[in-house]
């Protein structure tokens, strides 16, 4: 497991929603020790690593897992103005255009909610000659394609996509949006199954898949797995990029 890149941000009079730790409400089986949260950290030196701890003493749904990973991004997000997010965003940006070097055919998605965007990133990457790709579906039923060209039209499940008539592309390096993801690799999404059934095969042909992310998001808790599930090569978020083994 490798971790390169490591954000600070100046200045540092960090608000005091910085400082502040969410701690959100479990259903399940706690103990006095570890107390009755589960509970996300921002740093005050705005690194904005987030921990899960300590670890927990049993496993916990998938489903309970993403409720609170989701409302945990959604909290973080919402502490953010547009300026700080900017800056995460330039950092994240840096991170993933380092990715592109020795790709030619980049995929990655059009924000939604909370997410952080990789817009920037795919910007510079057209800028250096590559082929940027969006997720598009032609039939909501059946597994997306990736579309080379910008997200400029609506598509099913509330997110942008390219225009159908766009072509189809099979990229090289993924980046891929994420609830959660664990030291394994291991993606929580919204559970609908999208991507694991469209990066199965782009894995199989030498697609290198990167979640991105909030630091946040990245979970020392072991999520729950399921034989359909895709794991990831790597984790990309404004603090840098670490490979999974």
């Amino acid at each position: 497991m490798v971790l390169t890149g490591t954000a600070r941000y100046e200045p540092l009079n960090i608000p005091e929603a910085y400082r502040s730790k969410w701690e959100l409400s479990l259903p399940g089986p706690w103990s006095d020790a570890y107390g009755a949260h589960l509970t996300f950290v921002a740093s005050e030196d705005f690194r904005q690593t987030a921990m899960v701890g300590p670890s927990l003493p049993f496993d916990l749904s998938k489903d309970s897992l993403r409720r609170t990973a989701l409302d945990a991004r959604k909290a973080f997000a919402s502490t953010l103005d547009d300026g700080h997010k900017a800056i995460l965003e330039r950092k994240l940006a840096e991170h993933l255009t380092s990715l592109c070097a020795h790709s030619s055919v980049v995929a990655g998605y059009a924000p939604m909610g909370s997410e952080i965007s990789p817009m920037l990133a795919m910007e510079e990457a057209r800028a250096v000659g590559r082929i940027v790709a969006f997720p598009a579906f032609s039939d909501p039923a059946k597994p997306f394609r990736f579309l080379a060209g910008d997200p400029a039209e609506p598509g099913p499940f509330g997110f942008l996509q390219p225009k159908r008539r766009a072509p189809v592309v099979e990229p090289d390096l993924i980046f891929v949006p994420l609830i959660a993801v664990d030291a394994k690799g291991t993606r929580l999404g919204r559970g609908k199954g999208h991507y694991d059934r469209a990066l199965g095969r782009l894995k199989k042909t030498g697609a290198k898949l990167i979640g991105v992310g909030w630091s946040m998001q990245r979970l020392d808790t072991i999520i729950p797995t399921d034989p359909w599930d895709i794991p990831l090569h790597g984790f990309a978020s404004p603090d840098g990029v670490e490979e999974f083994s």
